[in-house]
């Protein structure tokens, strides 16, 4: 067993606490050691629900909350109205997380009596220059246990392992909005094809995926593993006729894989150079 007393240590003498949900490992951890430090009666998970959220991702986010036992409040984020959101550059996600965190300051602290908030960001992801998220968090004051407990992505996956959580194996999954090149527009008509792409993609088998919009084409990402069958019939039908009823009209495999941070790393070396 991973030790978590650093977490729980940290979380040890608040009142009520909202965590950030999303329904991934590292959110469903963190929420699952707040019940057990706190008690289910003083832990709220607080879903943050837009365009950008596909509707899956959102189901599973419930039944991992049910399994845990933690109260789901969902949040409706309106980051789409923000120009800086929808201009698409490398700072995009923290006009996404200062959104949900204003809305969460807003409309559920006081509504439910929240001493704090805490999301889950991990010690490896706090280490990563391509987190401006994160920086939306400080200014709200938001926790972050298990990054101050030193808990990287592998120690975070071993507790979810060891707590049975039904996510411990579960491949990140970004929100649809990383899958759209920075600098070009993020609208809900785009975001809506890359779901109907993935959801099609997931029923054909494919677990692990990102489909990349590159205006008429998708590019689409998997492991190296799948690549094999996914360019051979009968699948690599299934998937050029699934990418173009979701509204694309060329559908590409990418041969370099599943690729984290694809957009986002490459811009951030460079202004760091």
């Amino acid at each position: 067993m991973i030790d978590t007393a650093g977490v729980t240590d940290r979380l040890a003498g608040l009142g009520r606490l909202g965590v950030a949900f999303s329904g991934g490992v590292d959110s469903s951890v963190l929420l699952a050691l707040a019940v057990r430090a706190l008690g289910a009666d003083r832990v709220v998970a607080i879903l943050g629900v837009s365009p950008s959220l596909a509707a899956g991702e959102r189901a599973a986010a419930h039944r991992v909350a049910a399994h845990i036992g933690a109260a789901v409040v969902e949040v409706v984020t309106h980051e789409g109205d923000r120009e800086a959101y929808r201009a698409n550059g490398p700072d995009r996600c923290f006009h996404c997380k200062d959104e949900l965190f204003t809305r969460i300051a807003d409309e559920v602290v006081a509504a439910h009596g929240l001493d704090a908030v805490a999301y889950g960001e991990n010690a490896d992801d706090a280490r990563r220059p391509d987190r401006p998220g994160s920086r939306a968090a400080a200014g709200h004051r938001v926790l972050r246990p298990l990054a101050d407990a030193g808990l990287d992505k592998a120690a975070v996956r071993g507790i979810a392992r060891d707590l049975g959580l039904p996510c411990a194996d579960k491949p990140a999954a970004p929100c649809l909005a990383s899958r759209i090149p920075h600098f070009t527009d993020v609208t809900p008509e785009k975001l809506h094809q890359i779901e109907r792409a993935e959801a099609a993609l997931h029923r054909l088998g494919f677990t692990e995926l990102r489909v990349r919009h590159h205006g008429d084409v998708a590019r689409i990402e998997l492991p190296a593993e799948d690549l094999p069958r996914a360019v051979a019939d009968p699948l690599r039908t299934a998937i050029r006729d699934a990418v173009v009823a979701a509204g694309f009209r060329f559908a590409t495999v990418d041969l370099t894989g599943v690729q984290s941070g694809a957009f986002t790393l490459p811009l951030v070396r460079i202004a760091r150079a």
